[in-house]
Order: C-alpha cells, then structure tokens, then sequence
C-alpha cells in the first residue's frame, strides 16, 4: 500500500480503516470505532454515516461476501484486507442505504483506491462496482436455499448459530431474533434513583430538547429518542445517570437488595450492575464486586467513584476460587452476572456473530458452572443467588441452572422472579423462576436471568 500525504480522513476512509482493524486486529468494532471518532473529532452527522457504515458493514458482512463473490474472478479473500473492507462497505451503501447516491458511493471507492493503491487497483474496484450497479438482480437470496442457509444469508449471521436456534426456538422466532440484531441499538440510561426518579429526570431531558419516555420493562430506566452518546453530558460525570441496556438493569432489580445487606458480586465490571444494586439499597451495606482482570476493576472504580457509592469495595480475583477468601454462609445476595458467549448483545457488539466459535459454547458453560460450583456455600441460609448472563444459548442458561439444582439439594428456583418486575415480562419467563428476554421482545439485550433460593436451615 503506497503511503498518503497528511490530509483529513473522508468518512467512509475513516470506517475503511476501522474495518481493517476489526478484521486483521480482532478489535472490538464498538471501541475501534469509538477510537476512531475521538481522533476525527468531525461533526455529527459525519459521526452518524461513519458509525452506519461501520456497524452495517459488519453485521452484513457474510451476504455481502456471497454477492461479492459473484464479480471477483478470485473470491473475496484473495483481496488486500482494505481493499476488501473498501468494497463490502462500497457494495454496503449501494444496497442497503437509500440516502447515499450508487454512483457516489462508486466515485468515493474509486478515488480512495486511486489514493491507497495503484491505478490496477482503482481500475479493479470501479469495474466491480460498476458491474454491481448493471447488474442489481444479482443481489438477492436465492428462493430455494435450505432454510438455515436462506436465514443466514438474508440476515447476516452465521449457519451454525442460526442451526442452534432454529433448534431451541424454532424458524419463526430465529428470524426475528436474527433480524432484530440488525437493527440499531436505542438508547437507554438508568437514573439514579437517590438523586431523581424516573419522571423527575424525564422533565430535565424535555427541558432541554430531548424526547424522552419510561422503559416499559425496567422501572428505573429511560429511553431517550436521538440521545446521541449521554456519557458525554453533565448528567452522566455528576452522576445522576448511567448508560445500561433496559435488559440489563432488570438484574439489581431481581437482586432486590435492601440497606444493611452484604452482597458478592462476583463477575461485576465494569460495573452498571453493581452500581445499580447499591443506588437501591440507599449505598447503605457492603458490596464486595470481583472481577479477575486489573484494567476492569479500574472500571469498576470509575463507575463507582463517579456515582459517589462508597458501599463497594472492588477487589481483583478468579470467581471460582471466592471460596477460599470468605467464610460460608457470609453474604445476604450472590450476583453471578457469568462469563458467557454475549449472543444476546450481538445489535451492539455485531462483530461477535463472526468471532465467537459453536465450540466458545462447551468451554464458557464449563467455567460458569464451576463458578456456581464454587460459590454457593458462601451464601448464608435463606439467601439468594442470581444468575444471569447475556447470551440467548440454553446450554450457558437452563442447562448450567438445572444442573447446578440436581446436585444442590438445598437450592431451590424463586417462582416469583417477576415480582419486582412489570407484569409484562411474566410472558418471557421460561419453565419456573427463569426469565429469558430475546432482542425482538423489547428492541433490548438479549439476556437469562434466575433467582435461587438457599434453603433456611
């Protein structure tokens, strides 16, 4: 690749790179993006076309392929990594954005392989897109692909994860959880009820231009409309909000913690959830939140100094091994928030669909068992264990629960998981005391929640 001179990125230049980096450096496409911006620093609408082309391109990113595949004599991966990513996000705007014009998009390709390459390379990249525009009819799904492979390829997921739910949730529900991934994300934060209630805080958002409404699944929680990134307003550093997903804050709930307890957290960055517990129990009590990695308990810590709760102590160390710092039956509450595969964040996180393998499943379900395996005793009688993780995979979900009860006499599922919920999430509750939200059920996370009781002596 011949070197550019000094010059403003254009946008799509700008989500190019950012899409090499997810492929050839495996990082994460929410945070090189994010890197990516707070270095261009360029004005909003340009951030909203970048982020587009970037998520997009990702979550299309096999269909792209298949049709790419279709005008290059060589196949997709024979390509240099940017020319590739040049491409899938050039064919990306030709198909699935209606407000960019097609000879635009082709233009744009054709002169940022003119500058990155050499003439062989614009020349190649004009004829593939030029082709692409002749030939539309190209585009499409074939009617008669077996049913796993026709999903896969429509909405952009992988055949093996389409397989597994096809065989746990059936074809109708497959599609719409595969479909609801690609669509964006809302946005959503929590109001720290110590500070304001939800409607209190509704009425600051409307004072300043914002439309705003009440979750209608998580009772502290707001869905802000066109919110934009709410960690950069004086409301997020003073502390009067925190940016969860309305999935994920119904957890603290279902802890249903109270003043005076003693609480482990045993996986708890970066730490919406720990936060979240404390702020209901008035930051009166103790929560003690681990997580194994120093650079995330740093997380911790700066959620928790921004909110200013000195109920937590955050401490560094391997959940399966709590049992040889703390005596048995010591804690009030146990949150095991575990380690999982995160199928159920895939709309966020949508480079997860091609990194994580069918097999991830076998190794994660094992460590969250023996965490469970490990932790139990350190609850006292009468207590309660949460589970929860955000992933959509019943072997990491009621398999890990029913084979943690088989052997654990003394627990038992708290029929009753909904009680300090919205009636309207009894219809997600899955066998007795299991709550399984999927993404199209509320535009959320996908995310298992269940509540064990320990039996009082």
């Amino acid at each position: 690749m011949k070197e550019t001179k000094q010059r403003p990125q254009s946008s799509r230049e700008l989500a190019m790179d950012v899409l090499v980096r997810v492929e050839q450096q495996q990082a994460y496409s929410n945070i090189a993006l994010n890197q990516a911006l707070l270095r261009a620093n360029l004005p909003r609408n340009e951030v909203g076309l970048i982020t587009e082309l970037v998520y997009g391109t990702v979550q299309r990113k096999n269909t792209i392929d298949y049709w790419l595949s279709r005008f290059l004599s060589k196949g997709v991966e024979k390509l240099e990594p940017w020319v590739r990513s040049l491409l899938r996000l050039s064919l990306y705007q030709i198909h699935y954005l209606d407000r960019i014009p097609p000879h635009a998009a082709v233009n744009e390709a054709v002169s940022i392989a003119g500058r990155k390459g050499h003439k062989g390379i614009s020349g190649m990249v004009n004829a593939v897109l030029r082709n692409i525009l002749r030939q539309p009819e190209k585009l499409i799904i074939p009617a008669d692909l077996p049913v796993v492979q026709s999903i896969a390829l429509t909405y952009s997921h992988p055949e093996w994860m389409v397989r597994r739910w096809m065989n746990q949730f059936g074809e109708a529900e497959t599609r719409a959880i595969c479909e609801s991934n690609n669509k964006p994300p809302h946005t959503s934060i929590r109001v720290n009820t110590m500070k304001n209630t939800p409607e209190e805080f509704i009425e600051i958002l409307s004072k300043h231009g914002y439309s705003a409404e009440r979750s209608i699944i998580a009772p502290d929680g707001i869905v802000v409309e066109g919110g934009g990134n709410m960690a950069l307003t004086s409301w997020f550093t003073d502390g009067l909000i925190s940016i969860q997903d309305e999935s994920s804050m119904l957890v603290a709930r279902i802890v249903d913690p109270r003043p005076g307890m003693k609480i482990l957290d045993c996986c708890a960055a970066p730490g919406g959830k720990t936060t979240h517990i404390a702020e209901l129990m008035k930051n009166q009590g103790s929560i003690i939140a681990y997580d194994i990695h120093e650079h995330k308990k740093q997380l911790i810590d700066a959620q928790t100094d921004r909110l200013g709760l000195d109920a937590i102590k955050s401490k560094i160390g391997d959940a399966r091994e709590l049992a040889n710092e703390y005596s048995e039956h010591t804690f009030d509450r146990i949150l095991l928030d575990a380690p999982c595969s995160g199928l159920g964040v895939i709309r966020r996180k949508p480079d997860l669909k091609w990194t994580k393998l069918e097999s991830d499943i076998t190794e994660i379900r094992n460590i969250q068992y023996a965490i469970l395996n490990h932790i139990h005793k350190l609850l006292k009688p009468g207590g309660m264990l949460i589970y929860s993780t955000c992933t959509l995979e019943y072997e990491e979900n009621q398999a890990v629960i029913n084979k943690f009860l088989e052997s654990h006499q003394d627990f038992t599922l708290d029929t009753i998981i909904t009680d300090q919920l919205p009636i309207s999430l009894n219809s997600c509750t899955v066998g007795e005391g299991m709550l399984q939200i999927l993404p199209h059920h509320y535009q959320s996370d996908g995310f298992f929640i269940t509540k064990l009781r320990k039996q009082a002596l």
